[in-house]
């Protein structure tokens, strides 16, 4: 997955989805665009929970970008189905294929050719967590001489931090399992990561801190197969009201992420 959409930072009542005020319904030709089958199918990547769960009794798909298709579908008036992918490749295979309406990428313009890209709906915070008894207090902390920072080798954090990195030394791992045992081994003092990965982690590493802050964002957004035109206009907008509405916010609570937050209004 290409991570080069990604945004620096500075180093420093909600309304519930079937009772949301102020959303604009679909024309007939952006429903007829939006879902041409008459259901709308959403094309959702399995692998990563930042998109979706699966209910442990149930089996039943849950999270943040089912939360979003099924309240795009409800608004427009049709059946929802999710279409399960288990890579990002085989997902955008199927936008060329005709196998699914709507989904949910990491906005990356070199998929603007495949995809048209709504605004983003919620941003994933980046930042550190630092080994247990580690004097590192604060993101300031960490670009120092004698630091040892490590990350997935050629992941977002990896290609962020070889330009901005002055003082610290950057370690790579080859995947973050790999990166994350140099910071248990005591090889590293920080992983730099996705704050969502951060979190799983800390409670996997007795005494590790996620620090406060972020040094970056990835946002992720909804996307529609090109040609969609009334229909991806129709998503967009829909993106916007959600934002306004408060849902984004408590779809994110209710699955739980932590380092995500909803994307400001566009």
């Amino acid at each position: 997955m290409r991570w080069n959409h990604w945004i620096p930072v500075a180093l420093t009542g909600l309304a519930l989805g079937g009772c949301a005020t102020g959303f604009t319904p679909p024309t007939p030709e952006a429903r007829n665009s939006l879902a041409p089958t008459g259901t709308l199918r959403a094309g959702i990547l399995l692998t990563t929970a930042l998109q979706v769960t699966k209910g442990a009794a149930s089996g039943e798909l849950k999270g943040v970008s089912v939360d979003l298709g099924k309240e795009l579908a409800r608004r427009a008036g049709v059946p929802f189905t999710p279409v399960g992918y288990t890579s990002i490749t085989a997902l955008i295979e199927g936008a060329n294929s005709g196998q699914w309406d709507v989904a949910f990428f990491v906005l990356d313009s070199s998929r603007q050719k495949d995809v048209d890209f709504a605004a983003p709906y919620f941003e994933v915070e980046v930042g550190y967590l630092v080994a247990p008894g580690s004097a590192i207090k604060t993101l300031g902390d960490v670009d120092q001489p004698g630091v040892r920072v490590t990350v997935a080798k050629q992941g977002g954090p990896d290609l962020y931090l070889s330009h901005n990195l002055k003082r610290a030394e950057l370690l790579r791992g080859d995947g973050v399992p790999a990166a994350v045992e140099m910071l248990r081994s005591g090889k590293a003092d920080a992983l730099a990561a996705n704050k969502a990965i951060l979190f799983e982690e800390s409670e996997r590493i007795p005494g590790s801190r996620v620090l406060d802050g972020r040094f970056a964002v990835v946002q992720y957004g909804m996307v529609t197969p090109k040609g969609r035109g009334a229909g991806s206009a129709y998503v967009r907008k829909f993106i916007e009201e959600a934002k306004s509405a408060g849902l984004i916010k408590s779809y994110i609570e209710s699955a739980g992420l932590r380092g995500v937050v909803a994307a400001p209004p566009q």
